[in-house]
C-alpha cells in the first residue's frame, strides 16, 4: 500500500477530528484519502447549495439551468435536437423530454420542425429564454468567482489539473 507523507489536516476541522479518531482506531491504516474525498464532497456540496440558491431567484433548477446554458452557448443560436441535447448533457432522452417540456411551458424554449428532416424536432431558446440565460450565466459566474476568490489564477489551474487526475 502506498503511504503518504504524514502531514496534518487543517487544525480545527471536523475532518481533522475524523482522521484523529481513525488513527486511534486503526493505526495500521492510512485514512488520509478519506480526508481528501471528504473535502471534495464538502466543497461540492457547498458549491451545489450556492448554485441552487442563485437559480431559485429565476425559478430554475439545475436541470433547466443546464438546458438553457447548453442552448445559449451554441454558435449563432443554433437549435439542437432533443437527442443532441441529451448526449451533450449525458442524459437519457426521456429525461431530456421532461426538461424541455418544463422550459417550453414557461416560454423559455420552443420546439420546431427540423428543416432537413420532417420527422425530427429542434429545440431553441426563445427571446425570453435567451434573456434569462444571459442573466443567469452572469450571476452564476459572479457566484463561482466569489467561491474561488481565495485562490490565485495559478492555484485554480493547479486545482483543476489535480482534480482531473483523480480517478484515472
Amino acid at each position: 500500500m502506498k503511504r503518504y507523507a504524514e502531514k496534518p489536516v487543517q487544525k480545527g476541522s471536523t475532518l481533522e477530528g475524523i482522521l484523529t479518531q481513525w488513527r486511534a482506531a486503526r493505526p495500521d491504516l492510512d485514512c488520509r484519502p478519506m480526508v481528501v474525498i471528504g473535502q471534495i464532497w464538502r466543497t461540492g456540496h457547498l458549491a451545489t447549495r450556492a448554485v441552487e440558491a442563485n437559480l431559485k431567484q429565476y425559478d430554475l433548477d439545475m436541470a433547466g439551468f443546464d438546458v438553457l446554458l447548453t442552448l445559449r452557448r451554441q454558435a449563432d443560436g443554433k437549435a439542437m435536437t432533443p437527442g443532441e441535447l441529451a448526449r451533450d448533457m449525458m442524459l437519457s432522452p426521456p429525461a431530456m423530454t421532461n426538461r424541455i417540456d418544463r422550459l417550453s411551458a414557461r416560454g423559455l424554449v420552443e420546439r420546431h420542425a427540423d428543416p432537413d428532416d420532417r420527422r425530427a424536432l429542434r429545440v431553441a431558446l426563445t427571446e425570453a429564454g435567451r434573456s434569462m440565460a444571459d442573466q443567469v450565466v452572469e450571476t452564476h459566474v459572479t457566484l463561482e468567482e466569489s467561491l474561488l476568490e481565495g485562490l490565485s489564477p495559478d492555484e485554480r489551474d493547479q486545482l483543476v489539473a489535480l482534480l482531473q487526475r483523480v480517478g484515472r
